[in-house]
């Protein structure tokens, strides 16, 4: 899946895929999947709002950003540089998107099957 966003005047190409997980891990040396669930509870996606600051760390959501957008574009910069390029970076305004993006590497397309 990919997403153009609209940050600071500039389009930046975000995708995702079943790499994701794994390219997280290699560049940042934590768990994609931990510091998703910890970001999920820490924000209300669809009310734009930190539920829980105990569980917001933006660092998480910068650095999966960056991958995700390293993966639409090879040529991406570090992350630090990459982020400094930015004058304005509107978290909460991303966030959604980034959630979306991420959840649809992982979420399951097969129906659970009742057992009789």
């Amino acid at each position: 899946m990919e997403k153009i966003l609209n940050i600071d005047g500039r389009d930046v190409k975000f995708k995702s895929s079943g790499a994701f997980l794994l390219k997280y891990k290699m560049q940042f040396q934590r768990d994609a999947f931990k510091d998703l669930i910890k970001l999920s509870e820490a924000i209300d996606v669809k009310t734009k709002t930190v539920k829980n600051a105990d569980c917001f760390d933006l660092e998480v959501f910068f650095n999966m950003a960056w991958v995700l957008a390293k993966n639409a574009n090879p040529q991406l910069p570090p992350p630090m540089e990459w982020l400094d390029s930015f004058s304005e970076f509107p978290v909460m305004d991303i966030i959604p998107e980034i959630m979306d993006l991420i959840m649809s590497t992982i979420k399951t397309t097969k129906e659970v099957k009742k057992k009789a």
